[in-house]
């Protein structure tokens, strides 16, 4: 079985490239000329510098003893909180910068949730000296107020998306129409691993660092590359898909893809697309959707504004069709409550989407041996409100 994609750009029966006529000469562009601009010494130098230098990585592969002994089972935490900006998407926005301007673009784009795509492609439009406009539910921008100030300082234009549920899902749809309207000078910097191939395989390369590094720290702390578990969150699913990527054909590492629950996947306020989803069509590719009977997309529901997706990237939805990974929903109650654990037994304040795959441990029972590698995918100071409100500290 095969987990990446193939030339046609699916993987599985997920994948493709369903957009209107208008954006294929863009996405063709990029089609043809992503790996060939990734392959080239002069790209994987820069790349590898500024991943280094301004980054700061490798991020740490940190052994949590506290977590650990709490649930008997070695616990490691892959560290994205640590790089700058504060999340693993800075990985993807330095290679898809170093892309664009090889494709000669001067003008950036980019939709976000919680906002930690939104600060990284502004830092690196800041950092390359080019425009950037950052498309952002209404909603989003209330509850993730000093992201939006961080894009704002960086030099970035927010607009906010007033349309439907004012979230993520909208936001894409607002950056897919100024792409429509801006196609010769301007490349959309997505940031999952969801969109029109090449895309989510593009973005998928340029997280696959995180497992890349994981191997080699893993080996060095416990004298083996392969963890027993990789576990990630998943809303678009680029953290995930970085933490899979060099596991997928390793069959003896099990895969966990935790996703929101919300208040209960059968509340009718929940993110749980593995369960309530079926294939369908959004943002350019199939894959599997929260959607009415007769094909409306449905409002995903998520206390953190990184999982409130009504979709997956279609390669965790050919993992979790051909059974490759499994799938785990965490309501808000129990994220939050793993967050506040981490940094009481940790010192660690961990971002709510992190806090979902880390709820896990209640609800699962691993053995005493087992390793296993949770990606750690950002950091909690953009949550403070909301943790605030929550626990009323």
């Amino acid at each position: 079985m095969n987990y990446n994609v193939n030339e046609k750009g699916y993987y599985g029966e997920f994948g493709g490239a369903y957009i209107p006529e208008m954006l294929y000469p863009n996405v063709e562009e990029l089609r043809q000329n992503y790996l060939k601009v990734m392959a080239e010494p002069d790209f994987q130098k820069e790349f590898q510098q500024l991943l280094k230098d301004y980054v700061g990585r490798p991020s740490p592969l940190y052994l949590a003893k506290r977590l650990s002994e709490k649930y008997n089972t070695k616990i490691y935490l892959k560290r994205e909180d640590l790089n700058h900006t504060g999340a693993h998407k800075i990985n993807n926005t330095i290679g898809q910068i170093l892309m664009a301007k090889r494709l000669g673009k001067s003008r950036i784009i980019a939709e976000t949730g919680a906002g930690q795509h939104g600060v990284a492609t502004a830092t690196v439009c800041a950092l390359m000296g080019l425009e950037c406009i950052v498309y952002m539910g209404e909603i989003d921008i209330a509850r993730q107020a000093p992201n939006v100030a961080r894009m704002k300082m960086l030099g970035a234009t927010v607009i906010p998306a007033l349309s439907g549920s004012r979230t993520l899902k909208d936001a894409t749809n607002e950056a897919i129409r100024d792409w429509i309207n801006n196609p010769v000078n301007t490349h959309y910097i997505i940031g999952s691993a969801i969109g029109p191939h090449p895309y989510p395989d593009m973005v998928t390369r340029f997280q696959s660092i995180i497992s890349e590094e994981i191997k080699w720290q893993l080996k060095e702390h416990e004298g083996r590359e392969n963890p027993d578990y990789v576990v990630a969150c998943i809303g678009g699913g680029s953290n995930a898909a970085g933490t899979y990527y060099h596991f997928l054909h390793e069959e003896s590492v099990k895969i966990i893809a935790v996703e929101a629950a919300g208040l209960g996947v059968d509340s009718g306020e929940s993110a749980a697309t593995s369960i309530l989803g079926k294939e369908g069509i959004i943002h350019g590719c199939k894959t599997l959707l929260m959607q009415t009977k007769d094909g409306q997309i449905t409002e995903p529901y998520s206390i953190s504004a990184g999982l409130d997706y009504p979709g997956v990237g279609p390669m965790h939805a050919h993992l979790c069709k051909t059974g490759r990974a499994e799938f785990m929903s965490i309501t808000d109650d129990e994220a939050m409550k793993s967050g506040l654990e981490l940094s009481k037994l940790e010192g660690i304040i961990p971002a709510i989407e992190s806090s979902h795959a880390l709820a896990i441990f209640d609800k699962k029972k691993f053995k005493e041996d087992d390793i296993v590698v949770v990606n750690l995918s950002g950091r909690g100071d953009k949550d403070l409100d909301t943790y605030i409100n929550y626990f009323k500290l």
